[in-house]
C-alpha cells in the first residue's frame, strides 16, 4: 500500500461507496478540554456512513445533522448520553478523501485538535488507505436554493449546472491580520487537499483570553491554532497562505457539510458563515422536500439518509 488515494470513478458505471484498507490511529489533547485523547479511524462496512464511537462509554453516534447538538465554537454531536465535539476537521478530511463509510474511535468527548488543521487526519486517510466497496455511491441533489441569516451573516445551498460540489466564502474580521478575504472553488479530492486540508483553525488574542475566562480553549496553543493581535500574526511561522483565514472557513464548511450524510451535489455560498449557519443550512434544506433529491441507484439507501428525509 502506498498510501495514495484510488482515483475517482469517471467512466465504468457509477461511483462506488468508499471506505478505509485498514485501522489507523494517532493522539492528541482536545481544544477545548486540554485533555488527551486517542483517535482510530477504522473501515466500515458499505452503507454504515461515519459513525464516532465513544470506546469509553460504548456509545456509537452517527455523523450526521440530525446528531448536532451544539455548534457555537465547534460542531458537537450527541446520542444516548454521550458527545463528541470538534469534529468538523476530521470530517472535512474524511469527505475531502471521498471516505463515505468508516468508524471513528475516541476515547473522550472530543477529536484531537493535533496541528487545528484537517492535515493530519488526511495523512492518517492516506497511510490507511482507501479502497471501493461493491456499492454504488448515491449523491444529494440540492434542487432549489435554501438560505438562512444572523443578522449580516448567512449561508445558502443553491443548485449547480456542474456535477459535484461548488463551494465559496467570504469573511470580513475587525483583525487587521485577517481584514475580507474570499475564495471559490470547487471541492474535489485534489482541490481539497492543496488549498483547503493544510489551513489551520484561527482567533484572536482577545478571544482566547474570552474563551480561557469562560474555561474553554485550555488545549489551545500557538501549536494549534493562528493567533492573531491587531494587524500582528503571533505565531513564529507565520501564515501556511496569505488567506489562511477564509481556506480554513471553507475547509470548516466542508466538514460541516458532510454531516448530510452523503455527497452534496450543489453549491454551497457562505458570507461570515460559520458552523451554526452551516449546520441551519443543512437543516433547512432537508426540511424542504422540494428543495433535494436523492440522486443514483435507488437499491443503496443508508440508514442515516432515511433518518434525513424524516
Amino acid at each position: 500500500m502506498d498510501g495514495s488515494l484510488p482515483p475517482a470513478d469517471h467512466t465504468h458505471g457509477p461511483a462506488r461507496r468508499r471506505s478505509l484498507a485498514s485501522p489507523i490511529g494517532c493522539a492528541g489533547v482536545g481544544l477545548h478540554s486540554g485533555q488527551p485523547v486517542r483517535l482510530t479511524l477504522r473501515p466500515a462496512e458499505a452503507g454504515v456512513g461515519i459513525l464516532f464511537r465513544r470506546v469509553d462509554l460504548g456509545i456509537d453516534i452517527p455523523a450526521h445533522v440530525d446528531s448536532v447538538q451544539d455548534s457555537r465554537l465547534n460542531t458537537t454531536i450527541a446520542a444516548g448520553g454521550a458527545r463528541v465535539c470538534t469534529i468538523e476537521h476530521v470530517m472535512a478530511a474524511l469527505a475531502g478523501a471521498g471516505v463515505d463509510d468508516a468508524i471513528v474511535e475516541v476515547d473522550g468527548p472530543e477529536v484531537p485538535i493535533l496541528d487545528g488543521s484537517a492535515e493530519p487526519f488526511l495523512f492518517l486517510i492516506r497511510c490507511a488507505g482507501v479502497r471501493r466497496s461493491h456499492l454504488p455511491r448515491r449523491t444529494i441533489e440540492v434542487l432549489k436554493t435554501v438560505r438562512v441569516q444572523d443578522g449580516e451573516a448567512w449561508a445558502e445551498l443553491s443548485p449547480s449546472a456542474l456535477p459535484g460540489f461548488e463551494a465559496s466564502m467570504t469573511i470580513a474580521f475587525d483583525a487587521a491580520a485577517i481584514g475580507r478575504q474570499s475564495l471559490s472553488l470547487r471541492v474535489t479530492e485534489d482541490s481539497f487537499s492543496r488549498r483547503l486540508a493544510d489551513s489551520r483553525t484561527f482567533t484572536t488574542a482577545e478571544d482566547v483570553a474570552h474563551a480561557r475566562a469562560a474555561g474553554l480553549a485550555k488545549g489551545g496553543s500557538l501549536d494549534n491554532a493562528v493567533v492573531v493581535d491587531g494587524a500582528m500574526v503571533l505565531n513564529p511561522g507565520g501564515l501556511r497562505h496569505a488567506d489562511e483565514f477564509v481556506r480554513h472557513k471553507l475547509l470548516d464548511a466542508v466538514g460541516d457539510l458532510a454531516l448530510a450524510g452523503a455527497p452534496i451535489r450543489g453549491r454551497f455560498t457562505g458570507h461570515r458563515s460559520g458552523h451554526a449557519l452551516n449546520v441551519r443550512v443543512l437543516r433547512a434544506l432537508f426540511a424542504d422536500a422540494a428543495a433535494w433529491r436523492m440522486s443514483g441507484p435507488r437499491e443503496v439507501a443508508p440508514l442515516i439518509i432515511a433518518s434525513a428525509a424524516g
